[in-house]
């Protein structure tokens, strides 16, 4: 069982990823499905929560996929997901769609219900490629100059259900991914809209807006603080991501 290899992965290395799930029939399960999806690579696994932190606390080469199950005794899936900061991306698994439910308060790329199936899997781990593909294009694309904010629009619309709705980019504070959706939150309000956050990025000026993690974009013109890793807009604390912490860093500096 084998599949071709996306257009997406072609200039990338194989996918580095780690299970953690304490059924061994489920981790072998996944374990054999990374083995033949040719854009990622397995590097190991783990049984419990409390073994993937220390692993992710000790890491000396970045994960890029955490496939990880959700009921996991003493800490779950969700507990995990509570105290890092900054995570790979993560694909939830799971024997309850109820629980899968609960991942959506979460920036995660998929969940998958037991018993697995391969083309379910694919999916996901497509879906994970387009995110990480999309993420380093962001931070190539990060380190030219802003465009002139002479040259940039003042508002977009964005859809909603089936109605255009216009976006004013100074009354936006934050973006923030939620599952297949994105939260534009404004001063005043807080639109819920079906989108990526590249599409989102796309349309906002890069003059105003900065992409600070995986699941945020912040409008500069709002961030009151840096401190720990964290952006305070109003009483909102935004995790910094390492791999955009430099690119904010030197937006911030230039003011």
């Amino acid at each position: 069982m084998t599949t071709t290899l996306p257009d997406a992965a072609a200039t990338l290395p194989p996918l580095r990823c780690l299970v953690v799930d304490d059924d061994p029939l489920s981790v072998q399960i996944v374990l054999n499905c990374i083995a033949n999806t040719p854009f990622l690579q397995a590097v190991g696994s783990c049984a419990s929560g409390m073994e993937a932190t220390e692993v992710l606390r000790t890491q000396t080469q970045p994960l890029d996929v955490l496939f990880l199950d959700i009921e996991m005794p003493l800490m779950s899936g969700l507990d995990l997901l509570r105290l890092q900061v900054e995570l790979p991306q993560v694909v939830l698994i799971t024997s309850s769609e109820h629980y899968a439910v609960q991942a959506f308060e979460f920036a995660v790329s998929d969940y998958l219900l037991k018993p697995l199936s391969y083309p379910r899997f694919l999916q996901a781990a497509q879906k994970v490629l387009e995110n990480i593909t999309a993420e380093r294009a962001a931070e190539v694309d990060a380190v030219g100059p802003a465009p002139a904010l002479a040259t940039e629009p003042d508002f977009t619309f964005v859809k909603m259900d089936t109605k255009l709705v216009r976006v004013d980019f100074r009354e936006v504070q934050y973006v923030e991914a939620l599952g297949d959706y994105v939260h534009i939150v404004t001063s005043h309000s807080k639109l819920i809209v079906y989108s990526t956050m590249r599409a989102i990025e796309e349309k906002f000026p890069p003059s105003q807006f900065v992409r600070v993690h995986r699941s945020f974009i912040a409008n500069i013109n709002c961030i009151q603080a840096l401190e720990d890793n964290s952006l305070l807009i109003k009483d909102k604390y935004i995790p910094v991501g390492q791999t955009y912490l430099r690119n904010v860093l030197q937006r911030l500096n230039r003011l």
